[in-house]
């Protein structure tokens, strides 16, 4: 276990899936992330990639031949290199290997860059692509944060606030695949109060989030923590069935529409990276 500390905060991160394991407030005594109880979900917040969700068969076509990779891809389940470490910082590194290149035909190097600043973790993903021809990948954050996380509070006291939201209109899943039916929800106050029914069908899936900041707040007491991400086109809220916690998922990338054709190229939400060229995105959490 790799640990970050500070005046403000302990990190606790692990070299598999360069994944953050705990998240913790020395002010408020608090630790905010999920514990990863195996009787509902037994991780904490992997990283999605090369691809976000599900594909339609579990499988994918790049110039004419055919791919395997299961639900949210391979990265979160390898072990990264640890570069850069600090009191504050630490780097992890994944690159491809003979295993990834027989499920996803690309030279790449992935980083997952954590930082404390202050109250406030950042965690910046770089992509780098190593091949000579173009690469086409999806990326997602999947943090899972305890709900409740204080004593005499319960989920149904935990809500939502979203920064420039008024409604909030999510796609269905169908069996792991982006459904064509919507449903909207009106926010009062930008306010989205958080209830175990809501995940009973999967993740609420967001193609036009106008927010770029959601809170975690309850009704109790004045603790929670803002969740602040920057050009993630697609987000996903999630709970495993009457788990206590929350998912909050910015996504570059998105799961495969029920009538997608599979071809790698044309999958929505692709990113597309010229060989040598990077590509950036980042979240960060502040705690109080």
């Amino acid at each position: 276990m790799i640990t970050l500390e500070n005046d403000y905060l302990k990190v606790s991160l692990a070299a598999k899936g360069a994944e953050l394991q705990g998240l913790y407030s020395k002010e408020t005594q608090i630790e905010y992330l999920w514990d990863a109880n195996p009787k509902y979900w037994a991780k904490h917040s992997p990283v999605l990639f090369p691809i976000v969700g599900s594909l339609k068969n579990d499988s994918f076509t790049f110039k004419g031949k055919n791919y395997t990779l299961p639900r949210h891809g391979f990265a979160r389940d390898h072990v990264f290199n640890l570069g850069k470490k600090t009191e504050t910082e630490a780097v992890f590194t994944l690159t491809q290997t003979p295993d990834t290149l027989l499920v996803y035909p690309f030279y790449f190097e992935l980083k997952l860059k954590y930082k404390l600043i202050d109250r406030k973790l950042n965690l910046t993903y770089e992509v780098v692509n190593k091949g000579k021809e173009p690469m086409f990948f999806s990326l997602g954050a999947h943090p899972a944060f305890a709900v409740p996380n204080t004593p005499n509070t319960t989920y149904d006291d935990y809500y939502l606030a979203f920064n420039d939201d008024e409604k909030l209109t999510y796609w269905k899943l169908d069996n792991g695949l982006v459904a064509d039916e919507t449903e909207t929800i009106a926010l009062g106050g930008h306010k989205f109060n958080l209830s175990h029914h809501l995940f009973y069908n999967d993740a609420l899936v967001f193609k036009t989030l106008q927010s770029n900041c959601i809170s975690l707040l309850n009704s109790k007491n004045d603790s929670g923590l803002h969740f602040h991400f920057e050009d993630f086109p697609f987000f996903g809220i999630w709970a495993a069935t009457d788990a206590p916690f929350v998912c909050l998922e910015p996504w570059c990338g998105v799961a495969d529409g029920v009538n997608h054709n599979q071809q790698l190229e044309h999958k929505e939400g692709i990113v597309k990276l010229m060989p040598r060229e990077k590509w950036e995105r980042f979240w960060e959490v502040e705690c109080f």
